[in-house]
């Protein structure tokens, strides 16, 4: 099966949240998010969300350069970090650490920060987010028990996705 079949089955099986769909109205409620954060969502930056929402599971940044170079030729790779460190920051979308790619926030119309976790499919490399709130608790018991003050915690947990895993 492929990872695009395998990811689509997965978010519609899974009790994730769905990704949302490329349509206007989420570019649209993108743009209102900047704005209400003091941010413009160049017409750039727009295109690069668009990618990214259209994208069947996560993309590198390649990737995404690769398919923004059919609409802005000239498009070279520290135009698509910069856009991508923006979306990054206002929250529109994650960047998986270990997989180096990037995928639409599963909340992108949350007003407030969240620490999501991300569960990883080591055999089709299928993404699914979730917002555990008891987790992200544990953690921060943890780190205050040595101690410590977290800033921000993405956990990124491998495994087999419901797809991939045989059934009994």
């Amino acid at each position: 099966m492929s990872a695009r079949k395998c990811y689509r089955r997965l978010m519609h099986a899974s009790s994730a949240k769905a990704l949302p769909q490329p349509t206007d109205p989420a570019l649209d409620a993108a743009r209102d998010l900047c704005d209400r954060n003091g941010a413009q969502l160049t017409p750039l930056r727009r295109s690069v969300l668009a990618l990214v929402l259209e994208s069947a599971g996560p993309a590198t940044a390649y990737q995404l350069l690769d398919r923004l170079k059919l609409t802005r030729p000239g498009a070279a790779p520290p135009t698509i970090y910069r856009a991508l460190d923006f979306l990054v920051e206002q929250k529109l979308i994650h960047r998986i650490e270990r997989l180096n790619a990037f995928i639409p926030c599963t909340g992108a119309t949350h007003a407030h920060p969240h620490a999501a976790q991300f569960l990883i499919c080591t055999s089709c490399g299928a993404v699914a987010e979730i917002e555990d709130a008891s987790v992200t608790k544990a953690l921060a018991h943890a780190a205050a028990a040595q101690g410590f003050r977290p800033a921000q915690a993405t956990v990124e947990l491998n495994g087999t996705c419901a797809v991939c895993t045989p059934t009994a």
